[in-house]
């Protein structure tokens, strides 16, 4: 059964300007750039560099002309069209000359895959051998590797080149491809990697006895065994040394040491810096986080002389409502960056303030707990401002670039029952482990006990996690001669 009735409800919506504040306030410099230059280009009404003071400023109120209004109600998806799009560009075969491309090219290289197989023609191979070659250069990955199993590799030349073979043959012809450059390219695994590069140096007493360990002792030597090693080949500690030294020097992706011409490099560009003057930090907002913007007075004029004007066409309406979208947004965009750049700089202001203790002197010990919520209670915000601030700036120290959510850490209680910081305790963690005994590096329960006696009552299993986090490796893989 139908019926109609009434309900009550309250809701929360956020506003066009508050949804564009947020999405602003999130970019790093180099976006809010290219985000600028995109607003500058599909809004007329806005414009770059400093006010003029000869012009006046416009007022934003209705347009009234006895009894008739222009409706000014308006989607807010409406200023984010293609509205703008010169009609030029619309044409093929008809460019402007801003569109010229002025970038420096890059120089065009040859793949990896390529290299290989420009090797590979100088090779005297038979016609069903030379396609088997370079079946198996084009299975090599970027790293030099062939991840594929024999077998595999005789199914697919069968089903995809219509050759027939056997898998001692696809070895035969394997040996060929791994005697290319890089030397131990088409390797199926490290240990072959690593033999077939000692087997192409110059036969010595260090490279003989390297060679037999990566081919008789492989496993004891990636777990260090090196007492087992000693007895196995009936040698001292300086032939084994010699030996490890020997391997160590190779290379174990011999795919990466191929590098091409086309090099990406980033760079991070920091949205604030931090300096100490006088024994006083000091913080400014990089200059490209507060570009100057004005609205053009130009549209201004316009709205003005269709007030002063005396006739009022249907297409003149039309006109004066895009003028009028066009001005509104454009004040809407000056507010939303105004409003970033207090943001940032209150919200870093703050994390500077907390943090002073470090960034006056760079010790990373001096670092104190952190939370998302100790800043934004500071700032009277909303905790997810915070991050949108902390996951994508950077800041310039006079201790190095960091990415700012670095600074924010959980806590733990020392002995005394004061909260310090978990990256205070990894640091700790680290000179320790940099300073042991390397023949007799530190177990987790030991490097429990030490940090334990410096004031840190922390798990061994805690310490495992930290150690993790910091990429160290367990005792036995720390262990050298």
């Amino acid at each position: 059964m139908l019926k109609q009735q009434l309900n009550l409800k309250l809701s929360q919506k956020l506003s066009p300007q508050q949804i564009q504040l947020m999405k602003l306030i999130q970019l790093p410099t180099v976006a809010f750039e290219q985000r600028i230059k995109n607003e500058l280009e599909e809004n007329p009404a806005l414009e770059s560099g400093k006010e003029s003071l000869e012009d006046d400023h416009f007022e934003n109120e209705p347009m009234e002309d006895d009894h008739e209004v222009i409706e000014t109600e308006f989607d807010v998806d409406d200023y984010l069209s293609d509205d703008e799009i010169p009609s030029y560009k619309l044409k093929a075969n008809n460019y402007s000359k801003d569109d010229e491309e002025n970038q420096i090219p890059y120089a065009a290289g040859i793949s990896f895959t390529q290299y290989l197989r420009n090797q590979l023609s100088t090779m005297s191979l038979s016609e069903n051998d030379y396609v088997i070659a370079e079946f198996l250069i084009g299975s090599v990955d970027s790293s030099g590797y062939i991840r594929r199993e024999l077998i595999d590799i005789v199914d697919d030349l069968a089903f995809t080149q219509n050759i027939y073979t056997d898998e001692d043959n696809v070895l035969k012809v394997l040996k060929y491809v791994q005697n290319l450059d890089p030397s131990g390219v088409a390797a199926r695994n490290l240990q072959e990697c690593l033999s077939i590069q000692l087997q192409r140096r110059k036969s010595c007493k260090s490279t003989d006895l390297a060679l037999q360990i990566i081919d008789n002792a492989f496993d004891m030597f990636t777990k260090k065994h090196y007492k087992k090693l000693l007895n196995k080949f009936s040698i001292d500690e300086d032939q084994l040394k010699a030996a490890i030294d020997e391997i160590e020097s190779l290379n174990p992706k011999p795919g990466a040491s191929y590098s091409s011409n086309t090099k990406i490099v980033e760079h991070v560009t920091p949205d604030f810096t931090i300096r100490i003057k006088n024994g006083e930090l000091e913080l400014t907002l990089n200059s490209r986080n507060a570009p100057e913007m004005h609205v053009s007075h130009d549209y201004a004029n316009m709205l003005n002389a269709y007030k002063e004007s005396k006739e009022k066409t249907k297409k003149q309406k039309e006109a004066v409502l895009f003028i009028k979208q066009k001005l509104d947004s454009a004040k809407w965009f000056i507010d939303a960056i105004k409003q970033r750049q207090q943001t940032l700089y209150a919200t870093m202001s703050t994390i500077m303030n907390y943090q002073k203790d470090y960034f006056l002197t760079g010790d990373e010990r001096e670092i104190k707990p952190m939370i998302l919520k100790d800043i934004a209670e500071r700032i009277d915000m909303d905790i997810s401002t915070v991050s949108r601030v902390a996951n994508s700036k950077y800041v310039d120290t006079p201790y190095g670039t960091f990415l700012i959510k670095e600074f924010f850490s959980e806590s733990m209680k020392n002995d005394k029952g004061e909260d310090v910081s978990t990256r205070e305790i990894k640091k700790i963690l680290e000179v320790i482990i940099e300073k042991e005994d390397k023949s007799k590096p530190h177990t987790d329960a030991k490097l429990a006990e030490l940090l334990k006696d410096k004031g840190y009552p922390i798990a061994r299993r805690t310490i495992a996690k930290y150690r993790e986090q910091l990429d160290l490796p367990v005792a036995r893989l720390r262990k050298e001669i």
